[in-house]
């Protein structure tokens, strides 16, 4: 079972190089993406920075929401459709921002909020095309 996530939680689509380079202690959370471990964004956005590369934060929420009481396997069902929708946009990272319960007539639901992040060498960030290239060049070489 993938680990819990809470607001602040960072999630990294692994590849080899992104590893080694800025050796980030994470665990597996869902297909190739990984929980980082003990570090908040301000957190990892220095450690990036100390290793040479950049971490860019994306303005745009991306949300989505569930029906029913809060939850580990809801959050974790609402976190793989936000990783879907950034797959989407080939971001190699994600915040989670928000985690809300609510009521609407008596009825429970939930609303989680994220933003995309991607890690990268250059400065500037990367078109889309360029990040879809990195993100097949990194399947490539993972096998």
């Amino acid at each position: 079972m993938p680990p819990t996530v809470q607001v602040g939680a960072i999630l990294i689509e692994e590849w080899p190089l992104m590893t080694q380079v800025l050796g980030l202690e994470s665990e597996p959370y869902s297909g190739n993406w990984s929980l980082v471990k003990v570090l908040d964004g301000f957190a990892l956005d220095r450690k990036v920075r100390a290793s040479g590369w950049n971490l860019f934060f994306m303005a745009a929420e991306v949300k989505t929401m569930f029906l029913g009481a809060l939850g580990a396997k809801k959050i974790e069902n609402a976190l793989k459709r936000i990783l879907a929708k950034v797959k989407q946009q080939h971001f190699n990272g994600l915040e989670v921002t928000e985690i809300v319960a609510k009521r609407f007539l008596g009825v429970p639901y939930t609303i989680v909020s994220a933003h995309s992040r991607h890690v990268q060498q250059s400065c500037y960030l990367d078109g889309d095309k360029a990040r879809r290239d990195s993100r097949h060049n990194a399947e490539w070489a993972r096998g």
